[in-house]
């Protein structure tokens, strides 16, 4: 029967002209597969409606099968499956489906479950179950690790999963995908055909994506691309002078003042800043100059006290807020309809994640979404212009899937074992048939059945590492003990150790990572929540507080602040660079540079797309190489290192070094030996992984990657909660194992592990291999400047910054850009 004369889609149709919509093609499409039983992933740009094309395709499915009784309340049991990445999607998402199951009629209830979930819902939950229930990856592992979660999951039809491209490049997806391959084969059994549709905001590998999630269920499923002309206006925040000799960080603020009319003339401002600590700045910054905003302006990150986010989040639906200060807490597709104008502050790092931004505002079907670029210093205005270029070409950033993360598969087998238990050749075709663990090999599973049951090779003397039991084969936890620690770290997210913050009344106002409070001392004040805070003492867990008047304030850092600039917004940026000095492009981004790109030129030179510049400067503080790849810290760091090392091996001689996402400098007291005659040969592919093995310091990098691989896979226990083990307790547990693995066991899985992930994600090592591929077969471009250039300055204030307060480095850069210009 075609969608257009079942019950259902009659019944969603007349509701929608209710409201004055029109469904879109792509939507319609979407419906059509899911009653036909179809699996697949849509894909549509921000704010298109992606939501409803599964979730009203569920609906339609189920007035087709009851399309008398469709109204009459009965128990159906869980029909439909929510994997959501984030919290706070949960609510709003939860809201619109209540809302169009009163205005339809359609008796279904919506239930919520995450890490916010008290217990007493989750008891209603158990007695009376819903048939749409909104979860996070984490909360669906801790519910396989229920006993009877068969039952629960038995009359399952549909498994959505939203913002799939958020949770593909890392191990949350692992946890999707390893639940998905549990789920289906319980539906095998069961022979009751399971549809499972991902929903997607435009990734580079989309194909690849769809694969990754449909592969438990053995078919290829199905790609929708909504074509859609999402309009998105950029506009960039030119300032009134552009300094030559630019530095990061401390323009934006001074660019405050510009986005106060911005944010006067919208409903609703979403201004993204790329860390906590610097929103905490903007929100006090935009409070001081524009006092009149106090009450209509709020703050939202991570690190702020549930109940004040949720606040928020109402106070955006209900248009109480002229403007939020956040961070990526307020990506993913919260439908904040009165939410019309986004100011991006400092670089995305990526066009993906910069089209999501866009996104959040006008965030409704044929609506304009609206951005305004505010750069931290003023070489930014050429990412400003790379963006707009990505956006129109449609240059966006692939997430590459995780193989082999056997951290998270010792976790999920111990979840079985814990519930139901499991079989193991029963369990390793449902795991096999995942993308993650496609390539496992048989000795590889042997050593992790003996990881979970005798602590692997090098621990089974220890009692406390035999976790799981086989009882006429099938493999069981049976200690109340083991089962309840491991409930509690079910996840894959380990972050720093993090202390709640209290007022002296007992307020609740946020949490702080350990590292950083630590450093203060009583009587200390620092920003948290938009509040100065007094620090009065460290208990437990427990920071204590009282409120400050003081004027000055410590903004608190978060670890892992920095993200590196994406393959493609440097991609981007090599090409822009070479319209640098075309001022007839039209681009006022780099009109407004002009004087900058000039005095690059009669100084140094401007690199072309094919060309990486080097620039060679002697001052005082000795002899500087400046090399400028654009390919984003993290590869310039492990870039620096292996040249430096090649370098020693020619003569004896030491550097230090310094990076940023556009170049990186290493300084010597002795001329550095890089001219024409060997520059390719170091910039060389050849034995790549055996001299960046050599170059840094890898062991380290290894050791620190072990301990949240060993969190993950349940070898270190991270505590009660009120009782959790300190950062430097937990380093030292998973260092002690890191050495045991090592000297008796070197071939163990997550010691492999370790390396592989340093070199992935640390070093970046593919996208290294295939930027010094594109140098050696580009032109190298060395130049020997007299002074500073534009292009070297920001990299040489970096190197400053670890030795001075912001007041001295302030001062000091005041006095070379004197000197210079």
């Amino acid at each position: 029967m075609k969608l257009t004369d079942t019950p259902g889609y009659k019944v969603i149709k007349t509701w929608l002209s209710s409201k004055g919509y029109n469904p879109f093609a792509f939507q319609e499409e979407t419906w059509s597969h899911i009653i036909d039983g179809k699996s697949g992933l849509v894909n549509a740009p921000t704010g298109c409606g992606k939501t409803f094309s599964v979730f009203l395709g569920a609906l339609i499915r189920y007035i087709n099968q009851y399309p008398d009784d469709f109204q009459s309340a009965k128990k159906n049991g869980l029909q439909l499956l929510w994997v959501t990445p984030l919290r706070a999607l949960a609510k709003d998402i939860g809201r619109s489906m209540e809302e169009v199951f009163q205005e339809t009629g359609i008796p279904w209830k919506v239930g919520i479950r995450n890490g916010d979930t008290d217990t007493a819902e989750r008891q209603r939950q158990k007695r009376n179950t819903p048939e749409v229930l909104i979860i996070t990856p984490e909360s669906l592992h801790l519910l396989l690790a229920q006993k009877g979660y068969p039952e629960l999951f038995k009359p399952l039809q549909i498994i959505a999963i939203d913002e799939w491209h958020e949770l593909l490049g890392g191990k949350r997806g692992v946890l999707v995908e390893l639940a998905i391959s549990r789920l289906a084969a319980l539906s095998a059994l069961q022979q009751q055909p399971l549809s499972i549709w991902g929903i997607s905001a435009t990734i580079g590998n989309l194909e690849e994506a769809r694969d990754v999630l449909l592969s438990p269920l053995k078919k290829t499923g199905i790609i929708i691309r909504a074509k859609v002309d999402k309009q998105i206006e950029i506009k960039s925040i030119i300032p009134d002078e552009i300094e030559k000799y630019p530095w990061a960080g401390h323009l934006g603020i001074k660019l405050a003042e510009k986005i106060i009319p911005i944010i006067e003339e919208s409903n609703t401002t979403l201004i993204f800043i790329n860390t906590r600590g610097m929103t905490e700045t903007w929100y006090q910054t935009i409070l001081s100059i524009a006092p009149q905003l106090a009450g209509a302006i709020a703050l939202h990150h991570g690190s702020i006290e549930q109940e004040l986010r949720e606040w928020v989040e109402d106070a955006l639906h209900t248009q109480k807020l002229k403007a939020v200060v956040c961070t990526a807490s307020l990506d993913l597709g919260v439908d904040f309809r009165p939410v019309d104008t986004v100011i991006q502050v400092g670089s995305p790092k990526g066009v993906a994640r910069f089209l999501q931004r866009a996104g959040r505002s006008g965030h409704r079907p044929g609506e304009m979404s609206r951005i305004y670029f505010l750069p931290t210093h003023s070489l930014e205005l050429v990412e400003a212009a790379a963006l707009k270029a990505a956006t129109k070409s449609g240059t966006v950033e692939s997430r590459e899937p995780v193989l082999l993360a056997y951290d998270v598969l010792l976790q999920y087998l111990c979840t079985l074992a814990i519930s139901e238990g499991f079989r193991a050749d029963e369990v390793l075709q449902e795991i096999k048939s995942t993308y993650c663990f496609a390539d496992i090999q048989d000795q590889e599973w042997q050593d992790t059945l003996l990881h979970i049951t005798q602590g692997g090779f090098a621990l089974q003397q220890y009692d406390e590492y035999r976790k799981v039991e086989i009882i006429n084969g099938v493999y069981r936890i049976t200690s109340r003990r083991i089962a309840m620690r491991h409930r509690m770290h079910i996840g894959t997210i380990v972050s720093d150790a993090m202390l709640k913050v209290k007022l002296m009344n007992g307020k609740f106002i946020g949490v702080i990572e350990e590292w950083f409070i630590s450093r203060l001392e009583p009587g200390n004040v620092f920003t948290l929540a938009g509040r100065n805070l007094e620090l009065i003492g460290i208990k437990e867990m427990t920071v204590t507080v009282k409120p400050s008047t003081s004027k000055k304030s410590i903004v608190p850092s978060w670890m892992g602040g920095r993200m590196p600039l994406s393959a493609n917004l440097g991609l981007m940026l090599r090409k822009t660079f070479d319209r640098a000095l075309h001022t007839n492009s039209g681009e006022p981004e780099l009109l407004a540079l002009a004087p900058l790109f000039q005095l690059q030129e009669s100084l140094s030179h401007i690199p072309k797309e094919n060309e990486l510049l080097i620039e060679h400067i002697e001052t005082k503080d000795g002899f500087h190489l400046f090399v400028y790849p654009f390919e984003g810290r993290l590869v310039h760091e492990a870039m620096a290192a292996l040249l430096a090392w090649r370098m020693s091996r020619l003569i004896p001689i030491t550097f230090s070094f310094v990076m940023n996402d556009y170049g990186f400098e290493l300084l010597s007291d002795q001329p550095i030996p890089l001219d024409d005659s060997n520059a390719k040969e170091l910039f060389s592919t050849d034995n790549l992984l055996n001299d960046i093995t050599q170059s840094v310091n890898s062991i380290e990098m290894a050791k620190r990657k072990f301990r949240d691989i060993a969190v993950i896979g349940g070898l270190v226990f991270q505590g009660y909660p009120g009782e959790q083990k300190k950062a430097r307790h937990l380093q030292s547990s998973a260092s002690l194992l890191f050495k045991v693995f090592s000297d008796y066991e070197p071939n163990n899985l997550l010691l492999r592990q370790a390396y592989q992930e340093v070199f992935d994600q640390q070093m970046e090592e593919i996208r290294l291999r295939n930027a010094l591929d594109r140098i050696v077969n580009g032109e190298i471009t060395i130049q020997f400047p007299k002074q500073l250039t534009p292009f070297c300055f920001p990299i040489k204030v970096d190197s400053m910054r670890e030795n001075m307060s912001s007041e001295q480095l302030e001062d000091r850069v005041r006095r070379m850009q004197q000197q210079l210009l």
